[in-house]
C-alpha cells in the first residue's frame, strides 16, 4: 500500500521526475502537488501533468510558490523579488495518497537556509528517487541516497528512467540497498497513452 505523501525527486535536473509523477497519479488516482515553480509558469509541471492524466479522481493542488524566471528557485525568488518561507509551504489537506514533485535534486536552494532536501524532511514524506543513465549517474545516484539517510529520510526506492545500464542499475542496487520500483523506458512522444504504458513498470 503507498504512503500517504510520496515525494518525487531525482539526481539531476531533466531526469524524468514529472514523467514518474504523471505515471503514479495516473497508476494510484493520486492528488499532485508542485510545492514551487520555477519557470514555465503557462507550461508548468501541474498543468503538464493534468494535461496527461484520464482519471477524473486526482486533484492537482495550487503550487505555494510560482516564480517566473527558470533558474533554480532561490535564484528566481531574489529577481522575482520574494523570499521563499518554509512556513508557507504547507501541505495540502487530502484524503487520497499525494504526489509531490520537486524542483531539480535534493541539494537545490529555496533560499539561502533551505534546501528541496529540508523541505521534504518538513513535509514528512516518503521518497522516491528517479534515476538515468548518464556517465556520472551511479556517483549521483548514490550521492543522493547517502544525502537521505544522512537525514533520515525514509526512501521507499529508486525508479530508472530512460536507456537501461544493467551494470550501473545492478551496482547502484547492491551498493546502496534501496529497492527499485521499476524501470520506465525511454518515450519519443509523452502522451496519455504513455503515461499509462509508464504507469505498468513501476512496482508499488
Amino acid at each position: 500500500m503507498p504512503s500517504k505523501n510520496i515525494f518525487i525527486t531525482g539526481i539531476g535536473t531533466g531526469i524524468g521526475k514529472t514523467i514518474v509523477s504523471a505515471a503514479l497519479v495516473e497508476k494510484l488516482k493520486a492528488d499532485y502537488w508542485k510545492p514551487v515553480q520555477s519557470g514555465d509558469l503557462d507550461s508548468s509541471d501541474t498543468l503538464k501533468v493534468k494535461s496527461l492524466i484520464t482519471n477524473t479522481t486526482s486533484v492537482f493542488h495550487l503550487e505555494s510558490y510560482r516564480l517566473s524566471q527558470p533558474f533554480s528557485p532561490h535564484k528566481s525568488a531574489a529577481i522575482d523579488g520574494v523570499t521563499i518561507d518554509r512556513n508557507k509551504i504547507i501541505l495540502p489537506e487530502t484524503d487520497n495518497t499525494l504526489i509531490i514533485e520537486g524542483a531539480g535534486g535534493l541539494m537545490v536552494p529555496l533560499n539561502d537556509h533551505f534546501l528541496i532536501i529540508d523541505l521534504i524532511k518538513q513535509l514528512n514524506a516518503e521518497v522516491i528517487l528517479v534515476s538515468q543513465n548518464y556517465l556520472g549517474s551511479i556517483n549521483h545516484t548514490l550521492l543522493s541516497i547517502d544525502a537521505l539517510k544522512n537525514r533520515n529520510i525514509k526512501i521507499k526506492g529508486i525508479i530508472f528512467n530512460g536507456v537501461k545500464d544493467i551494470y550501473s542499475k545492478e551496482f547502484i542496487l547492491g551498493y546502496s540497498d534501496v529497492q527499485s520500483l521499476g524501470h520506465i523506458p525511454q518515450y519519443t512522444t509523452m502522451d496519455k497513452k504513455a503515461i499509462i504504458d509508464a504507469g505498468g513498470y513501476i512496482e508499488l
